[in-house]
């Protein structure tokens, strides 16, 4: 059976509450769905269904890409509101980075085309390192959140990156649980 798999870096437990705090200020918008503030992440790539038997060539392409980036441990800074793909049309709220922005960019660009090599789709938008805060599945709550992501300026906080993971998501009825498949430390 496939897995449901992406590449990320995880937000430390600590930064959960400071997560769900964000994603408190927006409550009233109707048509929001929330992430789960425990399972904050920036998403490096995501490759979708996976079979078994490529998983291990997935993991050599990570640890050859990690490696090549020669990214250090850096601090990363999660502040600030931004939405996908424009305010007019909102189907992703986000906090965004501000430092560390350049190594997560540079992962990425050291991801990508190894596991593009392998046949998985590349991205159809420029790379932004962002943490998802919540899905919009109507449009109800539109003008809240065009009013919260004009005149708020949270901070959740920021954390010493030393890993990026190879990460799992199930999905289930009360939404997708992750799962670490396997670390590459920096």
């Amino acid at each position: 059976m496939s897995k449901r798999l992406f590449v990320s870096v995880d937000l430390p437990d600590e930064l959960a509450d400071e997560v769900a705090a964000v994603q408190e200020e927006f409550r009233e918008a109707s048509g929001l769905r929330f992430t789960d503030p425990e399972q904050a992440h920036l998403t490096l790539f995501f490759l979708g269904d996976v079979a078994p038997d490529r998983v291990t060539t997935v993991e050599s392409a990570l640890t050859e890409a990690v490696e090549t980036a020669a990214i250090d441990p850096f601090t990363a800074h999660v502040e600030g509101l931004g939405v996908f793909p424009s305010l007019q049309y909102i189907s992703v709220l986000w906090a965004g980075v501000s430092a560390g922005a350049d190594e997560l960019t540079a992962l990425h660009e050291a991801v990508e085309p190894r596991l593009v090599g392998l046949g998985f789709d590349a991205d159809d938008h420029e790379f932004t390192p962002h943490v998802t805060l919540a899905r919009m599945d109507h449009a109800g709550g539109k003008e809240l959140v065009q009013q919260g992501v004009r005149e708020l300026d949270p901070v959740v906080g920021e954390w010493t990156v030393e890993e990026v993971r190879l990460t799992e998501s199930e999905l289930t009825p009360d939404g997708p649980e992750y799962s670490t498949v396997r670390r590459f430390e920096l």
